[in-house]
């Protein structure tokens, strides 16, 4: 591990987080971050793997890391292959590129590495949102060492604005054998960052104004981090993950799963056909949420941030 940047906003504390640089087994660099837990816990509450969605990097995630320092927890979370300040996947930069969703194992493994040498206080837990939530789940699959799990509304399916999946798959493939993989899909926003196109009235992430003011000054203060629409390839990688992740056995580890009743970027019927297959898993409704509840309104934010700590307190924490 090597120091890694952290980007702050002017008028920002001094960040509590210690960034470091990691090299996947493919020779990808990856970036990740580590809040540690204040000193006044004795023994601290245990640690949280945080697995963020597409589009974000660490930054974004500063004041949750905060709340769960506070309630004990040390924090690891990462910029996944492709985005934040982690080395991107083709030359084009800007749009969301993937290939095979099997490749963000590769950086599981580099994370669980990471928090065995910096010794994470046990148990560690996993908190997930939106792709990290496609990750996490075949991550709990393959054995990732975690006591429990919390969703923010993962993305076990894709809002497809009523387009059936194998239309939508067979669509992406054509693109893909088109030599068109690496171009932003249709309808997906182009190479442009969303945030810096959508007004705040029609985001589909928060409808809390300073959160989403906040997004939108970071994304324009630090262009490396920013992302544009994902590529037909990620689109036909994202559509084959979910239809795999649909088939697999549900984990024997209790999970929290978060779904918004605003949410027009996930799929509701995937989450409910998942919890309803796994006897460890509550379903929490957020009638109000968009796609972020961790970046909601103080209402919507707390009460989920509130349902993960108790939910993780319970399997094994303070």
């Amino acid at each position: 591990m090597t120091p890694a940047p952290f980007n702050t906003l002017a008028g920002d504390p001094v960040p509590r987080v210690r960034s470091f640089w990691l090299r996947a087994e493919d020779g990808i660099r990856l970036r990740v971050g580590h809040w540690a837990a204040a000193d006044r816990f004795d023994g601290r509450a245990g640690s949280v793997l945080l697995f963020p969605g597409r589009t974000e990097y660490l930054e974004k995630y500063r004041d949750v890391a905060a709340d769960l320092n506070d309630a004990g927890y040390d924090v690891l979370a990462i910029d996944w292959r492709g985005q934040g300040l982690s080395d991107r996947l083709q030359a084009n930069p800007r749009p969301g590129h993937i290939t095979d969703f099997a490749d963000f194992q590769r950086d599981v493994v580099e994370m669980v590495v990471t928090a065995q040498e910096l010794e994470l206080p046990q148990p560690w837990h996993l908190l997930a949102h939106s792709m990290g939530g496609a990750i996490g789940l075949a991550a709990l699959g393959s054995g990732l060492p975690v006591r429990s799990a919390a969703f923010s509304p993962p993305m076990w399916g894709i809002d497809l604005r009523g387009i059936p999946v194998a239309l939508a798959l067979a669509l992406a493939r054509l693109m893909c054998s088109l030599g068109r993989g690496g171009r932003p899909a249709p309808a997906s926003g182009g190479e442009e960052s969303f945030i810096l196109q959508d007004s705040f009235l029609g985001n589909l992430l928060s409808s809390d104004g300073p959160r989403w003011g906040r997004i939108v000054a970071e994304t324009a203060s630090w262009p490396e981090i920013a992302l544009g629409g994902a590529t037909n390839d990620w689109l036909r990688a994202a559509l084959v993950e979910c239809r795999r992740l649909a088939l697999l056995p549900s984990p024997k580890i209790p999970a929290l799963v978060g779904l918004g009743g605003r949410d027009r970027i996930v799929s509701a019927r995937a989450i409910r056909e998942r919890v309803a297959k796994w006897p460890g898993a509550r379903l929490l409704e957020m009638p109000d949420s968009r796609h972020e509840p961790m970046m909601e309104r103080d209402s919507i934010r707390g009460a989920f941030l509130q349902a993960a700590v108790s939910h993780f307190h319970q399997q094994g924490g303070a």
